[in-house]
């Protein structure tokens, strides 16, 4: 593939995981308060997390093509997670609820971390 056919996937890929993303908002947060435990941000960075553990422990056993892992992992999950997001919220929370922030951000390292893992070991095994 030429380089703007490579370009063009990632494109293609970061549309699908931004409009993925933004349904994620309206369904798990549909009234965004950034004083509160941000919901939607939180369980995208975690199903981002998940899926991102799921295609690197198949493609362990199952190797993918460049293309399919500037598609997915570049694309998708790159439109899709929201950590720019997380960092905004987390510096809001610390500016005014400083424990709830630090709830937050272990809670989402480690949970992330955990899910990525078990991604891997499912569809490495």
């Amino acid at each position: 593939m030429t380089p703007i056919h490579l370009i063009l996937l990632v494109a293609l890929g970061g549309a699908l995981g931004s409009v993925a993303r933004y349904l994620a908002a309206i369904v798990l947060n549909p009234k965004t308060n950034l004083l509160s435990w941000p919901w939607s941000t939180f369980s995208v960075n975690l199903i981002g997390c998940l899926l991102i553990g799921l295609l690197g422990g198949f493609w362990t056993k199952n190797p993918a093509s460049h293309e399919w892992r500037l598609l997915l992992v570049t694309g998708f999950l790159g439109g899709f997670t929201t950590f720019s997001s997380f960092a905004l919220e987390s510096l809001t929370l610390f500016q005014t609820k400083p424990l709830l922030m630090l709830s937050y951000v272990a809670a989402s390292t480690i949970f992330g971390i955990s899910l990525t893992a078990l991604g891997f070991w499912i569809t490495s095994r």
